[in-house]
């Protein structure tokens, strides 16, 4: 098989040596976009056969673009900057990566909650002003008698359920099917989990019905001096609301990787306070799982032009029509 162009739309990496490494099985030619924005994108999906996303914005106009295009392999986990339902009626399989960085957000997150529990943004925020106080944070409590309610329930909320386990904390989650996918975790309805639990953690997609699942209703709704943590998608939090929260006292204090939009406009005063830690959009990144999703990502398009069915197909029912190339 030869002559086949795949789009990269945008990368966080220096050069594609792996992709094309991978891709050389399938003889393909990266075509690389100097920009992410939909203009040049439209210009250059005309002849592409296949198209991986990073952040930029796989849009209905890009996917009308490209014809020729079978297949859009998303580097990463979230599929929110891809028109999945452009794409199914193009006739394209999206895919992506859904595991390759679990280890990695789930120990970032539970970083989070250590540093949230043991005041360290604060302490060494003051520290380095020459300030020598623990009294100018937080009462700190005990972790072991702490509650931990977890939003969703996949693959990196497990991890963190698991890791979270020798700490001897009360772990509860809520998922609308209510799984605990035969771990012992207690599943709550979400108002209870919600107005019970002394640090919520965000570990569910960005839909249409979780887009500022956090808002100011919920905050309300939390318990007194609880804290709250996203390492998901910035869009689960209405972040206006939670300055108004903290500002209050009803939170005592946050932490975030994700924002929307990305970067955050960081003269925000929620982003100033010591009481919230952050970090840019980083839970994810090690060397290893970079690696891992560069070289999935391009093997999910080698599969597919060599008739396997790639694993982690978002739109299965593409394969189902009469014009869908059969894959074993």
């Amino acid at each position: 098989m030869s002559n086949l162009q795949v789009l990269i739309t945008d990368r966080a990496w220096e050069n594609y040596d792996i992709e094309q490494e991978v891709l050389n099985a399938i003889g393909a030619t990266i075509i690389d976009s100097p920009t992410g924005d939909e203009e040049t994108l439209v210009k250059l999906a005309r002849n592409v056969d296949a198209i991986a996303s990073c952040w930029a914005l796989t849009t209905a106009a890009v996917i009308k673009a490209a014809p020729r295009c079978k297949i859009i392999s998303r580097y990463g986990i979230g599929l929110d900057n891809i028109d999945i339902s452009a794409a199914t009626q193009q006739g394209m399989i999206v895919t992506n990566v859904p595991d390759y960085c679990t280890e990695e957000v789930a120990d970032h997150t539970i970083a989070q909650l250590l540093g949230l529990s043991r005041n360290i943004a604060i302490y060494n925020a003051e520290m380095k002003q020459g300030i020598y106080d623990r009294n100018h944070a937080p009462v700190m409590h005990r972790l072991s008698e702490q509650r931990v309610g977890i939003i969703g329930f996949g693959a990196i909320a497990r991890s963190v359920y698991r890791k979270l386990l020798p700490f001897g904390c009360n772990i509860v989650a809520s998922t609308l099917s209510q799984n605990n996918h035969g771990t012992d975790c207690q599943m709550l309805p979400l108002d209870e989990l919600i107005q019970t639990s002394d640090y919520v953690m965000l570990l569910v997609p960005l839909t249409k019905s979780t887009h500022h699942l956090i808002n100011s209703e919920t905050l309300s709704q939390m318990k007194e001096g609880a804290f709250l943590i996203n390492t998901s998608r910035g869009g689960l939090v209405d972040y206006d609301a939670v300055w108004d929260a903290l500002q209050k006292n009803k939170l005592t204090g946050a932490a975030f990787d994700v924002f929307t939009p990305e970067p955050p406009d960081l003269s925000h005063p929620l982003f100033k306070d010591n009481r919230v830690i952050i970090s840019p959009h980083a839970a994810f990144l090690t060397v290893e799982s970079t690696n891992d999703l560069r070289k999935r990502s391009m093997q999910h398009i080698v599969d597919f032009f060599q008739g396997r069915r790639p694993p982690h197909i978002v739109n299965p029912e593409v394969l189902e029509r009469s014009d869908a190339i059969a894959l074993s």
